[in-house]
């Protein structure tokens, strides 16, 4: 039987690219977009079929981008709007796609629909944003708390004598999802994208983005039971799919999903054609090497999904810590093994920048940390060898570079781009079905399609599996049947 034609992001290898410590093409220690386009034959060699970039957007940059205040227009740092369509461009013709990332929860407090919101009670876009009458004690509206510091996820605002609520920084003001004129907003912003040849959008706190209408108490004040996860944020979802489904070649709805249940992650795939066309699997990326451990999520996902949804798996991000430091405990053997089952799991494999090097978490210190969270050891510049002049946070001393490890054939690096080469090569493992199989303690064994088998052992000991195949501590193998 012929194999089903799958869309380009079910066959792709996405590549995440903090986009200030990839490259840097004018020497101002900030990497840029034209620093991108100067690095695409890396990318092409890699095998990379797709980039998701952090924001690059207009913003002041109290959160890096994910304060937006113009959407529709880029960050003269990075070049502006003209280097984000040379990149589309230059990207295009070596087959490589080009995801943005949306941020539709909040805005920054410098955006005009805010300053417009905030100027009057009765102002138009007043209720752009979710503002609240104080309580009679003058206290916030609500227990809601904010992610960052953990503080009242409300601000007074004493011109107007209400409270404006916000998920994240008090400069990050969350827009009010059930207002229309905001979803109709976000129509254009999406469209104003794709029709500059974007391949789709990374949604940041896809599952966040409509609070309670009614403002209730969290029952648990450190869970978030009614400023984030509701139900109705699917309409906002299907509405976006809507959207994208528009255009052609297929573009794509890629969802940062921060939830730990498995069912919960499973219903933002909708039917499985009709919301998020991927979520991200956050218990996958936070679990140990361990092989019953990953073996059990991804089961559980494969069971949970609906049948026409597609698994999307990751190791690090630019919020947490790089998986070769939190996942392979500094391990090379340990990195290989994550990174080999990335490219062989039923699902589309994410590469965050320098996770082909095994780059860890940087060690910055304190007095050179620019990010409130304290999460500038995951975004760290990737070391080409040269390239940098004075860079915005320092060098990993802990990681060989780019220029090293190609010329070394024996490195993580070409691993890595071999991983991607067998997976591109093997109908199974870019189309076929998982099943799970008997192994030893330590190993995960599964069949991809109609004739692969995979396995892996995560362990210090070497393992048995039979017909005389043996596996060392931390090595995986593909057979074709």
């Amino acid at each position: 039987m012929a194999s089903v034609a799958r869309p380009w992001w079910q066959r792709a290898v996405l590549y995440q690219v903090y986009v200030r410590s990839f490259a840097d093409s004018d020497g101002d220690g900030v990497g840029d977009l034209r620093g991108i386009v100067d690095r695409l034959d890396y990318l092409e060699w890699l095998g990379v079929d797709a980039l998701w970039l952090s924001p690059v957007t207009i913003s002041p940059d109290k959160d890096w981008g994910y304060d937006v205040a113009d959407y529709t227009d880029v960050q003269p740092a990075f070049g502006g709007l003209p280097a984000l369509d040379e990149l589309v461009a230059a990207a295009g013709r070596r087959d490589i796609r080009v995801i943005v990332d949306i941020v539709p929860n909040h805005t920054s407090d410098r955006h005009p629909w805010f300053e417009e919101s905030r100027a009057a009670r009765d102002s138009p876009r007043r209720d752009w944003y979710v503002w609240a009458d104080p309580k009679p004690d003058g206290s916030p509206p609500n227990n809601w708390r904010s992610a960052f510091g953990g503080g009242p996820a409300w601000t007074l605002d004493e011109r107007t004598g209400q409270y404006y609520m916000h998920n994240f920084l008090p400069e990050q003001p969350d827009l009010n999802w059930w207002n229309d004129d905001v979803r109709a907003a976000f129509d254009h912003i999406l469209r104003f994208w794709l029709q500059r040849g974007i391949a789709g959008f990374r949604i940041d706190v896809a599952h966040g983005i409509v609070k309670d209408g009614e403002l209730r108490d969290n029952p648990d004040p450190a869970v978030s039971t009614y400023n984030a996860n509701r139900e109705d944020v699917h309409d906002v979802l299907r509405r976006w799919r809507r959207v994208v489904d528009e255009y052609q070649p297929d573009r794509v709805l890629l969802g940062e999903t921060w939830v730990m249940e498995l069912e919960r992650l499973a219903r933002f795939y909708g039917s499985g054609d009709d919301e998020l066309h991927l979520a991200f699997n956050f218990p996958f990326t936070f679990c140990d090497l361990d092989a019953q451990k990953l073996r059990a999520i991804v089961e559980a996902s494969e069971a949970a999904l609906p049948e026409r949804a597609w698994p999307v798996w990751m190791l690090s991000n630019h919020d947490i810590v790089r998986f070769p430091t939190r996942m392979a405990k500094g391990d090379e053997r340990r990195a290989r093994a994550a990174l080999f089952l990335l490219t062989t799991l039923r699902g589309t494999p994410v590469l965050y920048y320098g996770d082909e090097l095994g780059m860890p978490q940087g060690d910055v210190p304190r007095e050179q940390h620019h990010d409130m969270a304290g999460r500038d050891g995951a975004r760290t510049p990737l070391p080409w060898n040269g390239g940098w002049r004075d860079p915005w946070l320092p060098l990993s001393a802990d990681v060989a570079p780019v220029a090293a490890q190609r010329d070394d054939q024996g490195s993580l690096l070409n691993f890595a781009r071999s991983l991607i080469a067998q997976r591109r090569a093997s109908p199974d493992l870019v189309d076929g079905a998982y099943e799970s199989l008997p192994s030893p303690d330590g190993v995960w064994a599964f069949r991809r399609g109609d004739h692969t088998t995979v396995a892996v052992n995560l362990s210090d000991d070497a393992a048995e599996l039979g017909d005389g195949l043996r596996l060392a501590p931390w090595q995986g193998v593909v057979q074709r049947m």
